[in-house]
């Protein structure tokens, strides 16, 4: 299975993409880079690093613009008619899905495929690598979701 089979699957799991959107929101995390992690597992610090610097080079120029857009869609925006507007936030969010995609292609290139670190020390480098603060609790709770 693909790795990124394994995360879509490991996000339809209950509680998943509310921590996913809690870190993501409240924590600044990117959590393509944080599913990657607790998938793949790297054991090597450089990888995380590198890992984090594509993921924020690729948040930069698809996924946070992508979110922006389908957030700016949400609600009502006169006189365009809610169908049209929802029909362009649905294409706008299959363009997000497909970034984040590419996103855990591109990190699962640079792992190797040697899960050499538990899911919680990989999710807590990745997020240190990353460079936002969290609390280890709510890396706790997504790697529980994710077993």
């Amino acid at each position: 299975m693909a790795l990124w089979d394994e995360v879509v699957a490991a996000y339809a799991r209950p509680g998943v993409p509310e921590i996913c959107l809690q870190l993501q929101d409240e924590f600044g995390q990117n959590t393509s880079l944080l599913l990657w992690a607790a998938m793949a597992r790297p054991g090597d610090e450089a990888v995380l690093a590198r890992g984090a610097a594509a993921a924020r080079s690729w948040d930069e120029t698809a996924l946070k613009p992508l979110r922006a857009v389908r957030r700016a869609l949400k609600p009502p925006c006169p006189p365009v008619a809610d169908a049209a507007r929802e029909g362009l936030r649905e294409d706008v969010k299959a363009a997000e899905l497909r970034a984040e995609r590419v996103l855990v292609e591109t990190l699962e290139g640079l792992s190797g495929g040697d899960r050499d670190a538990s899911a919680l020390a990989a999710v807590t480098a990745a997020a240190r690598a990353w460079g936002q603060p969290v609390p280890s609790e709510a890396l706790a709770a997504l790697v529980a979701a994710l077993a």
